[in-house]
This record gives structure tokens, C-alpha cells and sequence, in this order.
């Protein structure tokens, strides 16, 4: 039960003035939003961000897969924030899931690449690298896929990533995420988008180490077992700030951000 249905059910009186609230409407302007600066980066220092989707109930998956839950805008929305990033962040398990392939190139990117390499690489979170080095996301990629794990890696399984990718080693039996991306940061990877799946990023933020969320709220009750878009520990800092909202064809799109690390 709610707070405010306990209150309720107490039989105590409740003193509310609806006309005194701050709530206001979500304004329905005619002008489109340019969505390359609304998006952008702070031009300071590291900055990791993470783009989900989710349905009205929570869901992050439709059909076990996150690709059903979005519309044309938010399909615009992903492709713009991979080429704002520097470096694309995905687990092993989304990447097996979704048939993840490498970052292509999009003709509307235009100077948002901003003098870097064409796409940004794709960054696949595995501790136990158990991926196809013969896939498309190693064999097709314009630039190398770079592999985090951690030290107790199969022995074997590390010799044939470091011969198909970048790999970079964080921590002892597992991933150091605050040493993963330090590294990656040294590398020239500063601006982070992590695009889930849940388990990693509910890591990442029980780490402390989330910037930004931006979240499509999808106009679709699911119900089921689906995941949430977080699916780890309890995280530290739960009350981001909300920077932006935007609307389109009943869908939200919601970016919230913390100030400082």
C-alpha cells in the first residue's frame, strides 16, 4: 500500500489544496528540439551514460527482447546517442540476446563524430567470454571491439579475445567497472554509453558509477516475468535529477542526471 493510501485508511484528515501544487503540464510545443544539443556531452571529464527502454509497468522486454518496446523516434534517439558517444558499453548476454553486431555508421551523424574515428567500438562486458570471436561483432567492426573481463577468465578463452579484440582485465573473479573504465578513459574513451543489458548496468550503478540515464517510457502494460532496466544490487544514490522530458506519439523520453561523481 501507498504512504498516502495509509494516511488514508488511518482516518486522519488530509489538509491537501490541489490548486497550490508544483505540478505543471508537459508543454506541447510545435517546435522540434535539436536533439544533438539536448543530448550532448559535458565537455569535462569522464561521463558514463546509459540508454534503456521500458513499458508503463517496468518492463525492459517485450518477447524477451528490448527492440519491440520502441518506436521510430526512440530508434532515432539510440542511433544519435552512439555517435555522440566515444565508446558503446554492452553485456554478453544482450549481445547473444539482441544479435548485437558492431557500430555502423550513420549518414545523419554528420560533425557529430566531431573529427573521431568513424563509429565508436563496441565494449562487450564478459566474464567468462563465452562469445563467438567469430561473429560479426569482431569479424565486421571498423574499429576493435574492446572485451572487458576479469582475471579468472579461462586461460584459453582470453588467448583467442586478445587475438580477435581489445581486451582489458579488471579485476581478480569479478569485473572492476571503476578500473574498466579508467582504462578505457586512457585509451581516449571518456564519453560512455552503456546500452544494458540489466544485470550489467544494475552493476554499474550499485558501482556508483552511472552519470546519466535516459529512458524511453514506452505507452505498453506487459505484465509477465519481463526484467526492469536495473537488475543487480541495491543502488547507493537512488534520486537522480531529471534534466529533460520529450514527448512523441504517446512515448516519453526522459533523460536524468547526478551533478557531480
Amino acid at each position: 500500500m501507498r504512504k498516502f493510501a495509509q494516511i488514508a485508511a488511518s482516518g486522519r484528515p488530509a489538509a491537501v489544496h490541489y490548486r497550490e501544487g508544483s505540478m505543471r503540464p508537459l508543454t506541447s510545443s510545435p517546435h522540434h528540439v535539436d536533439l544533438a544539443e539536448q543530448y550532448a556531452y559535458p565537455p569535462d571529464g569522464p561521463w558514463l551514460r546509459a540508454n534503456m527502454v521500458a513499458g508503463l509497468d517496468g518492463a525492459a522486454q517485450r518477447d524477451e527482447r528490448s527492440g519491440g518496446l520502441g518506436n521510430e523516434s526512440d530508434k532515432r534517439l539510440f542511433l544519435l546517442l552512439r555517435g555522440l558517444a566515444d565508446a558503446v558499453i554492452v553485456g554478453a548476454g544482450t549481445v547473444r540476446a539482441e544479435g548485437y553486431g558492431p557500430v555502423r555508421p550513420v549518414p545523419e551523424w554528420g560533425a557529430v563524430r566531431d573529427g573521431r574515428p568513424p563509429v565508436p567500438p563496441l565494449v562487450i562486458v564478459s566474464r567468462s567470454l563465452g562469445l563467438d570471436f567469430d561473429g560479426p561483432a569482431f569479424t565486421e567492426a571498423q574499429v576493435p571491439t574492446i572485451v572487458l573481463t576479469c582475471a579468472d577468465a579461462d586461460p584459453e578463452r582470453l588467448r583467442e579475445a586478445r587475438a580477435r579484440a581489445e581486451v582489458i582485465v579488471a579485476g581478480e573473479r569479478a569485473l572492476d567497472f571503476g578500473v574498466a573504465f579508467r582504462a578505457l578513459a586512457a585509451l581516449g574513451h571518456r564519453r560512455l554509453l552503456c546500452e544494458g543489458g540489466p544485470a550489467v548496468l544494475g552493476q554499474i550503478a550499485a558501482a556508483g558509477l552511472l552519470d546519466e540515464l535516459c529512458l524511453t517510457l514506452s505507452p505498453m502494460l506487459l505484465g509477465g516475468d519481463a526484467l526492469r532496466i536495473l537488475d543487480g544490487p541495491t543502488v547507493p544514490d537512488p534520486a537522480p535529477t531529471l534534466a529533460h522530458a520529450l514527448t512523441d506519439d504517446d512515448f516519453l523520453f526522459l533523460r536524468y542526471t547526478r551533478a557531480t561523481r
